[in-house]
């Protein structure tokens, strides 16, 4: 019968293999459905255990940063307690050594100076006190105590680890100036500017506010700006404008603070320290300077750099306004030995002018008298706010050791026994909380 209906034979064989595959399949499929039952209870176990390991991680992160917040408000605690005390011994340091500082600078020999009879050193610093110098003058010993002397030896970095203290106190609010003072040719420059391997005061002095400022960038937001302006015969003259010989004139600020400010001055916000070198460089070569008989390349004009730091407390938006004047005096000289003639003479003597109003108010400050003449010149009038009371002031005097030059090494030691005897009182901080006038 299979053989007559093949068909049927092969329906007959398939189902018998079925049922056979069935038979075997049926073991392994039940395998997989427990081993299938199994994967799913163990996913929905995973599931159900990352949920809860991410809620425990979740919990753990927010305990961490809950105890970092908290260590971080300790540590912000103590740092403010810190620079509160730092600010108050930094304040009461300075007030004991006098809110007028004189610092001497004896200036090395030059080379060209060395062989000649004039080279024996007339004027030198006391190896046994550092704030006494010495010099021989018409066959007498003279002594003059400062707030301190260097040597002809002393480097640039000794000379600014005195001051460095003092223009810190700019970024908290008080009215600084520096100048150095002294006769053509005896080192003001130097000391002041120098140059860029081996800068000076100017220069280290920019340096050290942009350290501490960006160390205090945490809480305060801070900004500094530079002007650069000299004073020639009697003109103020813009060094970092397009027009130097654009007409200046000092005035009181419209805000009512008694304030003084040049209006039309140039400012210019520098970022970083890199930027500061093309902005001197420029003021450099705007400023007046000719040859003379005591200096090829004397300072014919009075030369300030100001720097204004501003800065922001960001928690309670109190802002502060520090000014620092840093001064390169034009020298003072005797006519007859500079030889100047003609506009060289006119120069000479705007300068002596100037440096006399300098003196006279000098003497009216030590003398603590009512009326300082600030306005007898552009130069004092425009320092009134770093010179007058309630500010910090350091005057570098120069002096040559050559004997050749002692008369004018004289001059300037009296001048500075008079300044270092000024007492001016406590220095006094410009401070704007919010929805105040600024007070000095």
């Amino acid at each position: 019968m299979y053989e007559r209906f093949p068909s049927l034979r092969l329906s007959l064989f398939l189902t018998i293999g079925m049922q056979l595959n069935l038979a075997t399949l049926k073991p392994a499929l039940s395998t997989v459905n427990e081993r299938y039952s199994s994967l799913r209870s163990q996913v929905k176990g995973f599931a159900q255990i990352y949920e809860a390991a991410l809620t425990e991680a979740k919990e753990q992160i927010q305990s961490a940063i809950t105890e970092v917040s908290e260590s971080n408000r300790t540590l912000m605690e103590k740092y403010e307690r810190e620079m509160f005390l730092r600010k108050k011994y930094h304040d009461q340091l300075v007030e004991l050594r006098g809110n007028i500082r004189v610092l001497c600078r004896v200036k090395p020999v030059p080379a060209r100076d060395q062989t000649e009879a004039s080279c024996l050193e007339g004027v030198s610093a006391d190896p046994s006190v550092d704030c006494r110098v010495r010099m021989m003058y018409k066959g007498r010993m003279r002594t003059f105590d400062l707030d301190k002397v260097f040597s002809s030896q002393a480097t640039q970095e000794e000379v600014f680890d005195e001051i460095e203290p003092l223009i810190t106190s700019c970024i908290d609010g008080y009215n600084i100036c520096i100048f150095a003072y002294g006769q053509t040719g005896s080192g003001k420059t130097y000391t002041m500017e120098a140059m860029a391997a081996n800068p000076g005061i100017n220069q280290r002095a920019l340096r050290i506010l942009f350290r501490e400022t960006e160390e205090r960038s945490g809480a305060w937001v801070y900004t500094i700006s530079l002007s650069m302006l000299e004073i020639y015969n009697e003109q103020l003259r813009d060094l970092l404008g397009k027009d130097p010989h654009e007409k200046l004139e000092i005035k009181l600020h419209p805000d009512g603070s008694g304030r003084l400010h040049v209006p039309g001055l140039t400012h210019v916000d520098v970022k970083r320290y890199e930027g500061i070198g093309k902005v001197l460089a420029l003021g450099r070569r705007n400023r007046v300077t000719q040859s003379s008989n005591m200096n090829q390349h004397s300072s014919r004009s009075h030369a300030l750099l100001t720097i204004t730091v501003t800065g922001i407390d960001t928690r309670t938006n109190t802002r502060t306004t520090g000014k620092l004047n840093l001064v390169d005096l034009a020298g003072s000289e005797r006519v007859w030995k500079s030889g100047a003639e003609g506009e060289r003479l006119k120069e000479a003597q705007n300068i002596n002018k100037s440096l006399l109003a300098l003196g006279d108010v000098i003497q009216a400050l030590r003398a603590k008298h009512n009326h300082v003449p600030f306005r007898n010149s552009k130069l004092t009038y425009l320092l009134q706010d770093s010179l007058g009371k309630g500010n910090k002031t350091v005057m570098v005097v120069q002096v040559s050791p050559l004997v050749a030059d002692l008369s004018e090494s004289m001059c300037s030691l009296k001048f500075a026994q008079r300044v270092c005897k000024v007492e001016q009182g406590p220095a006094s901080q410009c401070v704007l909380t919010p929805g105040t006038e600024p007070s000095t």
